[in-house]
């Protein structure tokens, strides 16, 4: 695995000639070796369409291009960081909670509503979280920044789990999304977190909860 967790809020990455690795900007806290840290046009194996999605979404999260042989130490603002490995699967994330992950996985943008259908529009609204979410597709690592640290809910098709919009960090698997409302609408009025909108995941896979509702 590229990252190593150090503590609870720091990772170490091995950086090594000819494999690239993306990292949310301001992220590097010190590095040893030939390393090299440039502003990233693509953001990842999404491309450019992957960049103007994040556009659209609001969600334009800066990264930089880290190249070269040594190591390096990422860590953000005093956030909880969470090394999540894939093995050829999914992995769904806020942008704002991505602070590094291999130049392997591919990279693209996902409206988190799509499975909801029109509550899912209502989210970004309300929740002030965003609407859309990044995935990262294949074989590789990624670490995610959190609030209080990051507990793993495992999801089964006889059990899904209902999760506060605004606590969610990441998911994957085989797992459907649906934002729903616990509220009528004239009750919903100024109200922003979970006792108003719940987000369902069903299916099989895991979804990454973190321990508190504050955004990034």
């Amino acid at each position: 695995m590229t990252f190593r967790e150090v503590n609870s809020k720091m990772v170490e990455a091995t950086v090594v000639p000819g494999r690239r690795l993306f990292s949310q900007r301001g992220a590097m806290l010190a590095y040893k070796g030939e390393v090299s840290f440039t502003p990233s046009v693509q953001g990842g194996q999404g491309g450019v369409m992957s960049m103007i999605g994040r556009r659209l979404a609001n969600e334009a999260t800066p990264l930089m291009t880290v190249e070269g042989s040594g190591t390096v130490l990422f860590g953000h603002g005093g956030h909880h960081v969470q090394v999540i490995g894939l093995s050829g699967d999914t992995l769904y994330v806020e942008a704002d909670r991505l602070l590094a992950f291999d130049g392997t996985l591919e990279q693209g943008t996902m409206f988190l509503g799509s499975q909801g259908g029109v509550m899912g529009m209502v989210r970004g609204q309300v929740t002030g979280q965003g609407l859309f979410t990044t995935t990262l597709r294949g074989h590789g690592s990624v670490a995610v920044m959190a609030h209080g640290g990051v507990f793993e809910v495992p999801i089964t098709p006889q059990r899904p789990v209902h999760v506060d919009p605004q606590a969610y960090v990441a998911h994957h698997g085989d797992v459907r999304n649906k934002l729903s409302t616990a509220l009528g609408w004239r009750e919903m009025v100024g109200r922003g977190s979970g006792e108003a909108f719940q987000l369902e995941l069903s299916g099989s896979g895991s979804v990454f909860v973190q321990a508190s509702e504050e955004k990034l």
